[in-house]
């Protein structure tokens, strides 16, 4: 039941998890990436994200066709909207049937999510606001 998707809607882990679960898979590995307050200097107080919505969700698509075809699960989603400290922004996971290639394959997808798909983002830090893309 691959789950792949661009959402306002808080991001539920547990519930998120539960698309993964399947008899054939040995290891799950997942990914959550949440908005964090320090990055070295910078204090972040909160992110909008937004997206190309239809383009966005076609290249996650893209990305995890490659792992589908190897029989494994895949889900991702990422939220946009306006997102506080601790809030959950993406979740990334993969079932496999080992767990070397679970870890390989999450890995995998959210550094390329980063670098491929059309999702900015507008921080709020305490001196200033920033653009940017995935990027960290």
């Amino acid at each position: 039941m691959t789950h792949i998707a661009i959402t306002h809607q808080p991001l539920d882990a547990a519930v998120l998890m539960q698309t993964l679960m399947a008899p054939q898979y040995g290891g799950i590995d997942i990914f959550i990436g949440t908005v964090r307050q320090m990055t070295g200097e910078i204090e972040t107080t909160a992110i909008d994200y937004s997206a190309y919505v239809p383009m966005a969700v076609k290249e996650m698509q893209k990305l995890a066709a490659p792992y589908l075809a190897q029989g494994f699960e895949v889900t991702m989603v990422h939220r946009i909207g306006h997102l506080e400290l601790g809030d959950l922004a993406v979740f990334i996971g993969v079932a496999a049937p080992h767990r070397a290639e679970a870890f390989a394959a999450c890995r995998d997808l959210i550094d390329r999510l980063k670098q491929t798909v059309p999702i900015w983002k507008k921080e709020y830090d305490t001196d200033k606001i920033r653009f940017g893309g995935l990027e960290d």
